[in-house]
Formats: structure tokens, sequence, C-alpha cells
């Protein structure tokens, strides 16, 4: 039987394209328990850190600190926040410099670059705590900068308390019982968090984190997955929202994300995986009525040179 065709519309900006995402329900993965991943790659530019990129400068010009043809955007990135700021900057008429240490994917820095972005490589034992500093000394000698630093930045997660957290409770018409996220600057935990806790107080909200990652005072290690954990505490995570803390070992995100692309058709990244290795132990914790509700970050094309979804033997 032929679906009904959805309306179909044109835009004017690929700015109007960011949020409004599909929630798909895990049957494949999951079919015992309802989980439901809100698809946050399908954003244009790959990942749900488009929402942060537009929304941190739109409320920067809002609140008179940057004009367009003026000023210049600086921050320090992974990658994909850097991808929406790229994209934002550049339709918004900013000057765009990210700082990105050298760890992290050669797919997101190029496409940084393919999007009008300076880049400053970070090296690789300097991580985030250098890109940072890098961007807090190009601001000083560089005119009319700003730089919106996400890891502090209260309109980080106030694009998911007003943007994404909504749209979640309206697909999942009010009946969320858990919230599973990972959490890097910490923005769309906090911000979906806080919405829906709101409406719903007894929500179970649990922060993912690779292992190696220092949300619950682990010491320091190193993890490969991208996107997610951290080595310190971002302001923008708020921990009194979290009710659990689940660590994942790197092999289980990797593995897991193959096993969304092979059996839901999501063409996920690693933090994806690791969501989804989450959400399923709380799904069983609470049993197959509970409704758990998690999100897949971005997509696997960005990391395919450091972790390939597949093996080729080609001649």
């Amino acid at each position: 039987m032929t679906q009904p065709l959805r309306p179909l519309h044109t835009v004017d900006s690929i700015l109007e394209l960011v949020g409004r995402t599909p929630l798909l329900r895990l049957h494949q993965f999951a079919p015992h328990h309802a989980i439901f991943a809100k698809l946050e790659y399908l954003n244009p530019g790959g990942s749900v850190k488009d929402r942060i990129g537009i929304n941190m400068i739109r409320s920067a010009e809002r609140e008179g600190k940057i004009q367009p043809g003026i000023s210049t955007i600086i921050e320090p990135t992974a990658g994909n926040t850097g991808i929406g700021l790229a994209i934002a900057a550049r339709q918004m008429g900013y000057r765009c410099i990210l700082c990105v240490p050298i760890k992290y994917s050669r797919e997101k820095m190029m496409l940084m670059k393919a999007l009008g972005a300076e880049l400053v490589l970070i090296p690789k034992e300097e991580g985030m705590k250098g890109a940072i500093a890098k961007c807090a000394e190009l601001a000083k000698s560089i005119p009319h900068a700003y730089v919106p630093q996400q890891f502090e930045n209260p309109h980080n997660p106030e694009a998911h308390e007003q943007g994404t957290g909504p749209e979640i409770w309206e697909q999942m018409e009010g009946r969320v019982d858990a919230l599973v996220f990972g959490a890097g600057s910490g923005g769309t935990f906090t911000g979906i968090a806080r919405y829906i806790k709101h409406k719903n107080p007894q929500c179970h909200s649990v922060v993912v984190q690779p292992v190696g990652s220092i949300y619950q005072g682990a010491p320091l290690g190193e993890w490969a997955v991208e996107g997610v954990g951290n080595s310190f505490m971002p302001g923008s995570l708020d921990m009194s929202l979290c009710d659990e803390v689940i660590d994942v070992l790197d092999a289980d995100s990797l593995r897991t994300a193959r096993e969304l692309i092979l059996k839901e058709g999501c063409l996920v990244g690693g933090s994806s995986g690791a969501n989804a290795v989450a959400a399923l132990q709380v799904a069983q914790k609470l049993g197959p009525q509970a409704r758990v509700v998690t999100l897949f970050c971005d997509g696997a094309e960005r990391y395919m040179s450091k972790q390939p979804v597949a093996e080729l033997d080609l001649p």
C-alpha cells in the first residue's frame, strides 16, 4: 500500500533545515523494548551540533556582541560544533576560525575547511584544553573576535531546551520514561533533560561517557570514540539533572554502531553506538513498557579513516 506523501516545501536558507529531526523506534536493534532514537545526524551539517552553531551566533547577535561582516567567530572544537558554526557563520556573514586538536578525524577537518572555516591545528598532547587556550590567545590579537565557547555558553543547552527537548516531548506524545545521552560539552543532555524533567520529574536521565572520561570522578584515560566524554567538567553540563552515569567501552560503542548500520539502516558514528549500548541497558533495567529516548549524534562517514565500518578486499 502506498504511503501518503508528506507536504513538501521550499526553503530560502540551509539554516531553516536544522532541527525537526525524526524519531525512530529501534525495532530491529531492540525488538523487546521501546527505545527511540532522535536522528540528529540528518541535520544539514550531519550532526546535533548544527543546532548550537546557529543558536550561539544568533544569541550573540541579539546581545550586540557580534556584527555580520565585522566580527570573527573563533571556537575550540572536536569537529561537529565547528561544522555547525562554519555553516551558520558563512550563511550569516562571519569569518570563522576553528582550533582543532589533531587527534580528531581528518574528515571533519576537511568538512570545516570546505565550508569556509580557517583551521588552527593543536598538538594532540594539548588536546581540547590547548584548543581553548589557543582561542583565547587569538581573540586577543584579532579585532572584533568572539569566542562562543560551547563548553561554557548557556546558549548551548538553551538550543536543546527550546528546540530538541520540545520536539522529543511532542514526538513521544508526552510519554518519556528515560533519557540516555552522551555528553561532550554537555549541552545536549542538559538542555533536553531540563525540559523533559520539567514536564515529567520522574524521568530517569542518564549521561553516557566512554571509559576514561571524568564525569564520575574516575582517573582520566584515553578513548577513541569522538564527540563524547571529556578531560574536564564543562560549565554547560548540569550534573544535578543526571540520575545515572553509564561508562561504555570503545569496542562496544564501535561494534554497536556497526550493528545499527546493518539492522536499522542508520549510518551512525561511534557516539551513537555508545548511546544505544547505554539505552539498551536502561531499557532492560526499567522493563519492556518503559519508553527510552536516546540520540544518534552524527554519521559514520566522517570517521572512515579512523573507524571504518566494513572491510574491503580491493585489487
